[in-house]
């Protein structure tokens, strides 16, 4: 897939609205919101995008593969403690586009053992909201990651 035809490349470049904005970025990786084209989002579930166009695991260079693991324990710490997470699911797919995102998905006290995966708990209804909360807990977690 060409770099221009790529949804992941065109978000880093500003061409796609993500909701909530940019959470962290740096010069190899970029956070933000899941998105989606429903009215109500699971708060707080965040894509970490490897900034550079590679499909996957064995494709990163070692500076690449080091900040992805820095980011992901700083953004997991920042969802434990901004939204009282008790379990972060994480975890790659790569099927839509072919260029290294993770998914983070955080489980809250008191979600119901049906829920207890990635793949069911984006079903916990509970748990979405608005976009007016998704901005306020990206603009929560902008903020505790940039301390």
């Amino acid at each position: 897939m060409d770099e221009k035809d790529c949804f992941i490349c065109r978000k880093h470049k500003g061409e796609v609205t993500v909701p909530g904005g940019c959470i962290y970025e740096n010069d190899l990786v970029y956070v933000g919101h899941m998105g989606s084209n429903d009215n109500f989002v699971y708060i707080g579930y965040l894509i970490v995008d490897l900034k550079r166009h590679v499909p996957g695991f064995g494709d990163m260079t070692e500076d690449e593969s080091r900040m992805i693991g820095s980011v992901l324990n700083r953004v997991g710490d920042a969802l434990k403690k901004i939204l009282n997470a008790e379990h972060i699911y994480c975890f790659v797919q790569g099927d839509a586009f072919p260029h290294f995102h993770v998914h983070l998905i955080p489980r809250s006290p008191g979600t119901p053992k049906e829920y207890w995966n990635p793949m069911e708990l984006r079903n916990w209804m509970e748990a979405h909201g608005d976009i007016n909360e998704i901005e306020k807990v990206c603009s929560t977690l902008r903020g505790y990651l940039e301390q």
